[in-house]
């Protein structure tokens, strides 16, 4: 039976001080077997990059985690799955901006309160978006791209990593501010599938957050990386330049970071953020997350990254606006 604080408190008080007593002999056990962690993407895009090495990092810190893909709905169906998991600690999500901006603004039926259902626990890093195309079209940067697509009206379409997802409002972004009503998008069920696609030469364009993968298949020239939504050049590739570089007002950082269901105890959700900003502490590991592409995004508790995820909901409301975008 699971005990729920609200109900404790109509407890005999024996009984109250049984069950409060069993409640912290658990905790101060956590975890006493694999924890699932999960990433709402397919593998192969920025969120499951990041999942797989801060998962076996976290082994000696906290405790094995077991990876569970589950793509669909720009990261809305896995998180969804979390929100309505067990709250004992064993279900946590690898989350951020795309599963919360989402939910929280672009849906008049969301399948969870991103706010409510989720409880924010710690920042691991934040990674930027790449505007990027097939070496088969004639653009070298924004500037060419755009006079390109409006020279062929109808023709350039991006892939991004689903509807809704911060990839797609990206691209949405881009077109209004560059003026290119024409350019079509293509959802898909995550970044693995769109790169596959670009690759193949049946996408002309994707916007894919930034990783290993990406920067690779740029530098060997199986793609062109035209510009990187991040407010600076990247510490792994300081030859790319940036949106606004190029004179385009298009920052659109993604955070990621954990969470885990609602009424997950306060004991627990303390210390898997101390593991994690422990791990966010150590150089190596920070080296490891800039090499690939990302920022490190730690320092904050729980009420902290609470604070910073309401504030990105904040930033993102009159810009989803303005786009006039909703997605059910």
């Amino acid at each position: 039976m699971i005990f729920l604080r609200r109900d404790v408190l109509h407890l005999p008080a024996g009984a109250a001080a049984l069950v409060i007593s069993g409640i912290a002999r658990a905790q101060s056990s956590y975890p006493t077997r694999p924890i699932r962690l999960i990433v709402p993407f397919p593998p192969g895009g920025a969120f499951d990059t990041i999942g797989r090495p801060w998962a076996e990092q976290m082994k000696s810190r906290l405790g094995t985690f077991v990876i569970e893909n589950i793509g669909g709905g720009g990261g809305s169906v896995g998180a969804a799955q979390a929100a309505r998991a067990r709250p004992d600690g064993y279900t946590l999500l690898l989350g951020g901006a795309t599963t919360h901006i989402t939910e929280a603004l672009l849906k008049n039926r969301p399948q969870y309160d991103a706010l409510k259902d989720l409880e924010p626990i710690s920042g691991i890093a934040i990674t930027a978006f790449a505007l990027a195309v097939h070496p088969s079209v004639p653009a070298n940067d924004l500037k060419q791209l755009i006079g390109y697509a409006k020279a062929n009206p109808g023709k350039l379409a991006y892939g991004s990593a689903g509807t809704g997802s911060l990839n797609h409002l990206t691209g949405e972004a881009f077109k209004l501010r560059v003026g290119l009503p024409d350019l079509i998008h293509v959802p898909y069920r995550g970044a693995g599938p769109a790169i596959a696609d670009i690759l193949a030469g049946q996408v002309p364009m994707i916007v894919p957050a930034m990783t290993n993968l990406v920067l690779e298949l740029h530098q060997a020239g199986k793609l062109k990386i035209l510009a990187v939504t991040h407010g600076m050049r990247l510490a792994a590739a300081p030859e790319l330049p940036t949106a606004a570089e190029q004179g385009f007002d298009l920052v659109t950082p993604n955070f990621v970071g954990v969470f885990a269901p609602a009424e997950t105890p306060r004991a627990i959700i303390d210390q898997v953020a101390r593991a994690n900003l422990a791990l966010l502490a150590d150089a190596e590991y920070r080296q490891l997350l800039i090499s690939g592409t990302f920022e490190p995004h730690g320092g904050m508790n729980p009420a902290a990254y609470r604070h910073y995820v309401e504030s990105e909901l904040a930033r993102w409301t009159p810009i989803v606006a303005t786009l006039g975008l909703k997605i059910d």
